[in-house]
Protein backbone atom coordinates (compact mmCIF):
# COMPACT_ATOMS: atom_id res chain seq x y z
CA UNK A 1 0.00 0.00 0.00
CA UNK A 2 1.36 3.79 -0.65
CA UNK A 3 0.71 6.51 1.57
CA UNK A 4 -1.83 7.99 -0.64
CA UNK A 5 -4.02 4.89 0.38
CA UNK A 6 -4.22 6.23 4.25
CA UNK A 7 -5.33 10.22 3.30
CA UNK A 8 -8.30 11.47 4.91
CA UNK A 9 -10.23 11.55 1.60
CA UNK A 10 -9.45 7.84 0.57
CA UNK A 11 -12.07 5.46 -0.59
CA UNK A 12 -12.36 3.39 2.29
CA UNK A 13 -12.57 6.43 4.52
CA UNK A 14 -15.35 7.81 2.16
CA UNK A 15 -17.36 4.37 2.46
CA UNK A 16 -17.48 4.78 5.88
CA UNK A 17 -18.82 7.80 6.38
CA UNK A 18 -21.58 7.39 4.10
CA UNK A 19 -22.15 4.23 7.33
CA UNK A 20 -21.41 6.58 10.01
CA UNK A 21 -24.88 7.12 10.33
CA UNK A 22 -26.34 4.55 11.82
CA UNK A 23 -29.81 4.47 9.92
CA UNK A 24 -28.20 5.25 6.44
CA UNK A 25 -27.63 1.05 5.72
CA UNK A 26 -30.75 0.27 7.17
CA UNK A 27 -32.68 2.37 4.97
CA UNK A 28 -31.12 1.39 1.94
CA UNK A 29 -31.74 -2.12 3.03
CA UNK A 30 -35.32 -1.54 3.89
CA UNK A 31 -35.70 0.14 0.44
CA UNK A 32 -34.30 -2.48 -1.13
CA UNK A 33 -35.48 -5.16 0.74
CA UNK A 34 -39.05 -4.31 1.85
CA UNK A 35 -40.05 -1.63 -0.62
CA UNK A 36 -38.51 -3.10 -4.04
CA UNK A 37 -36.14 0.29 -4.40
CA UNK A 38 -38.65 2.85 -3.65
CA UNK A 39 -41.42 3.73 -1.30
CA UNK A 40 -43.66 6.52 0.17
CA UNK A 41 -42.38 8.22 3.52
CA UNK A 42 -45.13 6.79 5.64
CA UNK A 43 -44.71 3.64 4.46
CA UNK A 44 -40.70 3.67 4.61
CA UNK A 45 -40.88 5.30 8.36
CA UNK A 46 -43.25 2.85 9.63
CA UNK A 47 -40.94 -0.31 8.17
CA UNK A 48 -38.12 0.97 10.32
CA UNK A 49 -38.87 0.61 14.60
CA UNK A 50 -37.40 3.05 16.83
CA UNK A 51 -35.97 5.36 14.11
CA UNK A 52 -37.75 9.01 15.15
CA UNK A 53 -39.09 11.05 12.62
CA UNK A 54 -36.70 14.10 13.42
CA UNK A 55 -33.63 11.44 12.48
CA UNK A 56 -35.73 9.78 9.48
CA UNK A 57 -35.83 13.16 8.16
CA UNK A 58 -32.56 14.15 8.83
CA UNK A 59 -31.05 10.77 7.52
CA UNK A 60 -33.13 11.35 4.05
CA UNK A 61 -31.79 14.75 3.06
CA UNK A 62 -28.37 13.60 3.75
CA UNK A 63 -28.63 10.49 1.43
CA UNK A 64 -30.40 12.66 -1.03
CA UNK A 65 -27.50 14.75 -0.89
CA UNK A 66 -25.26 11.76 -1.31
CA UNK A 67 -26.99 10.71 -4.31
CA UNK A 68 -27.99 7.32 -2.52
CA UNK A 69 -31.96 8.65 -2.94
CA UNK A 70 -33.86 10.28 -4.61
CA UNK A 71 -36.82 12.42 -3.41
CA UNK A 72 -39.88 12.63 -5.60
CA UNK A 73 -43.36 15.16 -4.31
CA UNK A 74 -46.46 14.50 -6.38
CA UNK A 75 -48.76 17.23 -6.38
CA UNK A 76 -51.81 15.72 -4.76
CA UNK A 77 -53.43 17.08 -1.92
CA UNK A 78 -51.73 16.25 0.63
CA UNK A 79 -48.54 16.07 -1.50
CA UNK A 80 -47.14 12.79 -1.47
CA UNK A 81 -43.42 11.60 -0.98
CA UNK A 82 -41.48 9.18 -1.97
CA UNK A 83 -38.11 8.27 -2.21
CA UNK A 84 -35.97 5.90 -4.35
CA UNK A 85 -32.92 4.34 -4.59
CA UNK A 86 -30.48 5.81 -6.97
CA UNK A 87 -27.91 3.69 -9.18
CA UNK A 88 -25.34 4.65 -6.67
CA UNK A 89 -27.56 3.38 -3.74
CA UNK A 90 -28.38 0.59 -5.71
CA UNK A 91 -24.23 -0.05 -6.17
CA UNK A 92 -24.26 0.48 -1.79
CA UNK A 93 -26.94 -2.12 -1.22
CA UNK A 94 -24.87 -4.59 -2.29
CA UNK A 95 -22.22 -4.04 0.40
CA UNK A 96 -25.78 -3.55 3.16
CA UNK A 97 -26.96 -6.84 1.65
CA UNK A 98 -23.79 -8.62 2.41
CA UNK A 99 -23.05 -7.02 6.06
CA UNK A 100 -26.94 -8.29 7.20
CA UNK A 101 -25.66 -11.62 5.67
CA UNK A 102 -22.80 -12.15 7.62
CA UNK A 103 -25.10 -10.90 11.41
CA UNK A 104 -27.49 -13.72 10.15
CA UNK A 105 -25.20 -16.42 9.70
CA UNK A 106 -23.01 -15.01 12.81
CA UNK A 107 -25.75 -14.30 15.18
CA UNK A 108 -23.59 -16.68 18.22
CA UNK A 109 -20.73 -14.15 17.30
CA UNK A 110 -22.53 -10.99 18.10
CA UNK A 111 -24.55 -12.92 21.07
CA UNK A 112 -20.96 -13.57 22.24
CA UNK A 113 -20.67 -9.28 22.36
CA UNK A 114 -20.39 -7.97 25.98
CA UNK A 115 -22.82 -5.28 25.27
CA UNK A 116 -21.27 -1.75 25.90
CA UNK A 117 -22.29 0.30 28.52
CA UNK A 118 -25.36 2.73 27.91
CA UNK A 119 -26.53 0.31 24.89
CA UNK A 120 -29.95 0.36 24.71
CA UNK A 121 -30.38 -3.44 23.62
CA UNK A 122 -29.49 -6.36 25.99
CA UNK A 123 -27.18 -9.23 24.67
CA UNK A 124 -30.28 -11.55 23.86
CA UNK A 125 -32.05 -8.78 21.87
CA UNK A 126 -29.28 -7.78 19.43
CA UNK A 127 -29.75 -11.41 17.77
CA UNK A 128 -33.47 -11.15 17.40
CA UNK A 129 -33.23 -7.56 15.78
CA UNK A 130 -30.59 -8.74 12.93
CA UNK A 131 -33.02 -11.93 12.18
Amino acid sequence: MQDDDWREDCAPRRVMEIFATKWTSMILHTLHARHRGGARSGALHRSLPGLSKKMFVQTLRDMETSGLIDRTVDSTVPPAVTYALTPLGLRFVGLVDMVYDWGRDNADALDALRPREGARRSRNGMAAELG
